[in-house]
């Protein structure tokens, strides 16, 4: 699994929206610059958390952009969803919708697995966890796991 820079800076965006303490609308550009985001690339990214109502955008010079709900209630996986589609897919198709002759019959039964395990985190972790710095304890042990950090 690769996480896209787009993912990567749709989540960060998002927790930063869930960090700031003023009570105003936050700017795209103080976003950009907090996060070290390219401003045009975090602009696309805004309009389609928008889209998906995951933020809300306020014009005029008091503008900017909020959550559209707590960040309690906003898991990770809706973000990447909002911004990459669906968390796994084969060749552009769900993993349960492929199919391989002979020796590799059951390797969408490993994708559908790999999408599972995936799941298991990113639907569980949410945006107030990140910007609290307090994850589930089920994921702050994966992470702790030494294995977890072995690159191959």
């Amino acid at each position: 699994m690769r996480i896209s820079a787009k993912a990567d800076y749709a989540v960060r965006a998002v927790v930063e929206l869930a960090a700031s303490t003023e009570d105003k609308p936050v700017k795209a550009e103080r976003i950009a610059t907090a996060q070290e985001i390219p401003l045009n690339f975090l602009e696309n990214i805004l309009g389609e958390l928008r889209h998906a109502g995951i933020v809300r955008s306020h014009r005029g010079a008091e503008g900017g952009f909020r959550l559209a709900r707590p960040a309690e209630e906003i898991q990770v996986a809706e973000v990447i969803r909002a911004v990459e589609g669906p968390l796994a897919s084969v060749r552009g198709a769900p993993p349960e919708d492929s199919s391989y002759p002979g020796a590799s019959a059951a390797l969408p039964r490993v994708w559908i697995a790999v999408r599972a395990n995936l799941r298991r985190v990113v639907e569980v972790v949410t945006i107030a966890d990140i910007a609290s710095g307090a994850l589930p304890d089920a994921v702050e042990a994966l992470a702790r796991d030494p294995e977890a950090w072995v690159t191959r």
